[in-house]
């Protein structure tokens, strides 16, 4: 499976960015978003399964960011809305052929999308 992450970029406190992630073999994966910030560890951001049915998002972005899909397109998205300052980091896709219960730790998935930066100034 080849990952291709796209849509960051450079905004503002409160504005929006969708993020999307183009992928080869699609259909049945499980997708997901994890972020790092300088100095930090990858974190999970969002999950979403091969049908879209269900969707688990981290506690920082609840609220704010919706994770979709579009199975006839092979790709998922990353809707981030009211973003801050804290969300600055590279956004990174990633992929597996099931859906975990430990969706949330980066070594469940087995394929990854090279990044794209997302930078919130104040």
């Amino acid at each position: 499976v080849q990952l291709q992450a796209s849509g960051g970029g450079l905004v503002q406190a409160g504005d929006s960015l969708r993020l999307s992630c183009a992928a080869s073999g699609f259909s049945t994966l499980t997708m997901a978003w994890f972020r790092q910030a300088p100095g930090k560890d990858r974190e999970f951001v969002a999950v979403i399964s091969w049908s879209g049915g269900r969707t688990y998002y981290a506690e920082s972005v609840k609220g704010r960011f919706t994770i979709s899909r579009n199975n006839a397109k092979n790709t998922v998205y990353l809707q981030m809305n009211s973003l801050k300052p804290e969300d600055t980091a590279v956004y990174y896709c990633a992929a597996n052929s099931y859906f975990s219960g430990r969706y949330y730790y980066d070594n469940e998935y087995d394929s990854w999308g090279q990044g794209t930066q997302v930078t919130v100034s104040s």
